[in-house]
């Protein structure tokens, strides 16, 4: 891999030297995939009741010592006991020493619920005020539990424990949502290099359309996991538009090269690797004139074009089956 990447340098945004990250494995979804989620999700909820809305923990939630102050039980109970994210604003406003930590609890909670304008409302006014030493130790004993599974780029989810980065995956992601693509990708801009921060800063850059910094960002990566791999498909996209084809094919090899790769992504590359070889292969019409000879009424004059119609369909059908149809295409 590159070298960790210097600050105001282009470079690599996924080398993570960190020994413990507060991410956790990542997640693709799949359409039969989601169904199923989507169905085990609603039975659980309704076997669960109103503990399905609460924000979520890894393990069991910590419990609370017995000489917690009135407002840090009062805290507590908003965090982990209710749904509502109305009880962490109202202890934000009566608790101004507290109000940063309760504004971004909120905002999360209202993220978990997929209300991405008004979490990013939270999440920014939190982050905007200084909390106090009671409401950061609060926050060291016991949210470092709490987990936010946050969308990094299409069909990728990554659980991520409180932290800096789970407050600023969480509210790029609600940028992209709302239409603020720029303003995702400067969501990122003060986190530490990572795969899931890569990912998401990449999908924000190629929807601007900087193709340049996508490649610059991805050079020398591997496919070691699934988030690797969706960030080298990403790689791949920028390269062909860029009109670097070699390199996108060598990007998407690498992306097929792990077998243990999710099955999506797989034939995401296949499809990719496809698409590019019909750009290559593509011919210009030999007689770019034939169409108009066509509209003046000689339609013998469009037998040439049929023919290339033909061949063409042919070359299709051929890769499609040499990509998909046959065992190890």
């Amino acid at each position: 891999m590159s070298e960790p990447s210097v600050p105001g340098v282009r470079g690599a945004i996924f080398w993570d030297t960190r020994d413990i990250t507060p991410f956790r494995n990542g997640h693709v979804r799949t359409s039969v995939g989601g169904l199923a989620e989507g169905l085990s999700g609603a039975i659980w909820g309704f076997l669960k009741g109103k503990a399905a809305g609460r924000i979520d923990v890894a393990g069991d939630v910590p419990r609370l010592k017995r000489l917690a102050g009135k407002t840090a039980k009062s805290v507590y109970d908003a965090v982990f006991t209710s749904t509502e994210p109305d009880r962490l604003i109202t202890l934000a406003r009566s608790h101004p020493g507290w109000a940063g930590l309760c504004y971004v609890i909120a905002g999360l909670l209202v993220y978990k619920h997929g209300g991405y304008f008004r979490a990013s409302e939270l999440l920014q006014r939190g982050l905007s005020i200084r909390i106090d030493d009671a409401a950061s130790q609060f926050s060291a004993s016991y949210l470092r539990r709490v987990v936010t599974r946050v969308e990094v780029a299409e069909r990728i989810d990554v659980p991520v424990l409180f932290s800096e980065e789970s407050v600023f995956l969480a509210l790029s992601h609600c940028f992209r949502e709302t239409g603020q693509t720029a303003e995702a990708l400067d969501a990122l801009a003060s986190l530490p290099p990572s795969l899931p921060t890569a990912l998401a800063r990449c999908t924000a850059a190629a929807a601007l359309e900087r193709h340049a910094d996508v490649v610059a960002w991805t050079e020398g990566l591997r496919n070691t996991d699934d988030l690797s791999a969706a960030l080298l498909l990403i790689r791949a996209q920028s390269l062909r538009v860029l009109g670097e084809r070699e390199a996108a094919q060598a990007a998407l090899v690498e992306v097929l090269r792990r077998k243990k790769t999710s099955l999506a992504l797989r034939n995401d590359a296949l499809t990719d690797r496809a698409l590019s070889k019909l750009e290559v292969r593509r011919r210009p019409s030999p007689r770019p004139f034939v169409a108009e000879r066509v509209r003046r009424g000689k339609p013998e004059d469009a037998e040439p074009d049929a023919v290339d119609g033909i061949r063409k369909d042919i070359e299709v059908r051929r890769m499609w089956n040499k990509d998909f149809g046959e065992p190890g295409g």
